[in-house]
């Protein structure tokens, strides 16, 4: 793993791979989180993203069963200060939107969950256009104050409510944003390309991008006519893509770099993400220890400008 980097203007220092905590008590069991979750931290990674709904809408699943899971491997391993964990509030079906005390009391909740006294980086999960952005920024600010939360961010919003929420920030002289995290890989990139970007680039923001591979598809195991047994081969999911000329377009692409270097198709398209300007660290899920080695890969490969170049000609 390289070197830690800022986290934009916080004073929170990541790894340049997040580690997706949404599988965790989903389709990786408490013991093979542990397992995931130690083989990451034994690579030098140190940022752990959640959130207090994950997997809610799936049969069989519990909101803020992957915090218990990341809170109880915490206390286990006994190595919080080692860790970068960041959640979101906003989804949860009993602390759904961002009023001002539904925020504060998911807060209470995430921590009481994570089983520590701070969240160090926290996001508002999906925007609430129902509440002004003076109120959402007003109360993140105030978790802030408190200890609680050490640097705040936003998922899921427009540029003009991000425009908005800085802006707000900046003259009141209150917390303010430094990260977003959009959805963003090589099958879906006007998710951030474009105004958020020019945004995020801008005001300095960190960007933190969910999807990385698009939900497995850019491992290549998805494929046109290619059933896979798996939860997430669902349309609207990976299997979405197998199907579009894009998705085979991207995918040719990924397989003939993966292949010239020698490496894995979702280290090639993690890569890829890694190395777009204004992206501080994506975020990639592993079920298994086994599917590790190929996100933590990325940081021994450089593409090269041509490589770069076919990847993001084949996606557009």
């Amino acid at each position: 793993m390289t070197a830690l980097r800022p986290l934009a203007s916080s004073d929170l220092l990541v790894s340049p791979l997040c580690l997706g905590g949404n599988v965790f008590g989903w389709t990786a069991d408490e013991p093979g989180s542990f397992e995931v979750l130690d083989a990451y931290h034994r690579a030098g990674g140190n940022f752990v993203d959640t959130a207090d709904s994950y997997m809610y809408q799936f049969p069989g699943n519990e909101p803020g069963q992957s915090e218990i899971i990341i809170g109880e491997w915490l206390a286990a391993r006994r190595n919080r200060d080692d860790m970068v964990v960041a959640t979101k509030v906003g989804d949860h079906p009993r602390f759904k939107g961002l009023a001002p005390a539904n925020i504060k009391a998911a807060a209470e909740e995430s921590l009481r969950r994570l089983g520590t006294d701070r969240i160090d980086l926290y996001y508002t999960h999906f925007d609430d256009e129902s509440v002004p952005v003076e109120d959402i920024v007003t109360a993140l600010d105030d978790l802030v104050k408190a200890g609680k939360v050490r640097a705040i961010a936003a998922s899921n919003i427009s540029p003009e409510r991000l425009s908005a929420s800085l802006a707000f920030s900046d003259r009141e002289g209150l917390a303010r944003y430094v990260a977003l995290q959009p959805q963003y890989n090589l099958v879906s990139r006007d998710t951030y390309e474009g105004e958020r970007r020019d945004i995020v680039r801008r005001e300095g923001l960190a960007c933190v991008p969910y999807f990385a591979l698009a939900s497995g598809f850019l491992t290549g195991k998805y494929r046109p006519g290619n059933a896979v047994e798996n939860i997430r081969n669902l349309p609207g999911l990976a299997g979405g893509y197998a199907d579009t000329e894009r998705g085979a377009n991207v995918l040719a692409a990924v397989e003939e770099v993966a292949t010239a270097r020698g490496v894995e198709m979702a280290t090639v398209a993690v890569a890829w993400l890694a190395q777009q300007s204004t992206v501080t660290a994506p975020i990639a899920s592993a079920r298994t220890v086994e599917q590790l080695p190929a996100l933590l890969a990325l940081f021994e490969l450089r593409l090269s400008d041509a490589e770069l170049g076919t990847l993001t000609d084949a996606s557009a």
